[in-house]
């Protein structure tokens, strides 16, 4: 179908807003692949699993209020999202440190479908070098800055260890790169004008072991066995 203008947009976007528009577009693909045309507020809200005022608010910044009675229309609210997230070309994706980590995110899928290219593998270790990983050869890192430009990459992927992450990070930025997402365990340091998004597992872990641990009464120990041992 041919969309409709979008309405402007007079503001920016809030960073709490962009953070969920990707948990929103992964819904309505979900919904779209089962043949759903159109989806009420709190339907999008409960497979988003964010409260209908939140979404309605989050979604009239793309200038998307749905329709009364009807609710918004799954293929052009995709269309919308992947427009405002900048999916709708394609981002060319080198990725630094091929070891498990980087090479489980290099054989993933889901980048080629969602506008996202791996285009580089790299890794200082010379047994690594030459091996073929999801059909690319990983190159030596000392030739990051030829395959940045070589590739046009416009994102790069830190999966190295913490005392490599800096001075990978630094290369990148002087090659051009102005997007980062980084798995290393350590806080960069970027120039203004560079985007970093850290992605650490261990931190999530540790929240989830948080919450666990409330649920078990605040020890390490099922509340109710706290309890048996008391009587």
């Amino acid at each position: 179908m041919t969309p409709p203008t979008p309405r402007p947009r007079e503001r920016g976007i809030p960073e709490a807003t962009v953070a969920r528009l990707p948990v929103y577009l992964r819904a309505l693909q979900a919904l779209n692949a089962s043949g759903t045309p159109t989806i009420s507020s709190e339907g999008l809200a409960t497979a988003a699993g964010v409260n209908s005022a939140k979404l309605r608010k989050d979604l009239s910044y793309l200038g998307s209020y749905g329709t009364r009675g009807v609710g918004y229309d799954v293929e052009y609210l995709i269309y919308q999202i992947s427009r405002e997230l900048g999916l709708t070309k394609d981002w060319t994706v080198a990725i630094v440190g091929i070891g498990n980590l980087g090479r489980a995110l290099a054989n993933y899928g889901g980048f080629g479908t969602r506008g996202f290219r791996i285009a580089a593998l790299l890794d200082a270790d010379t047994a690594v070098v030459g091996r073929e990983v999801a059909g690319l050869s990983v190159r030596h890192i000392d030739t990051l800055e030829e395959a940045v430009k070589m590739e046009k990459v416009s994102i790069g992927v830190i999966a190295t260890p913490a005392a490599a992450a800096q001075g990978v990070c630094d290369r990148f930025v002087e090659a051009g790169v102005t997007s980062v997402l980084n798995f290393a365990p350590v806080v960069l340091n970027v120039p203004p004008g560079v985007d970093v998004r850290k992605v650490d597992l261990s931190i999530e872990l540790q929240i989830l072991a948080f919450h666990e641990q409330r649920k078990n009464g605040g020890h390490g120990r099922p509340g109710w066995i706290e309890a048996a041992e008391g009587l």
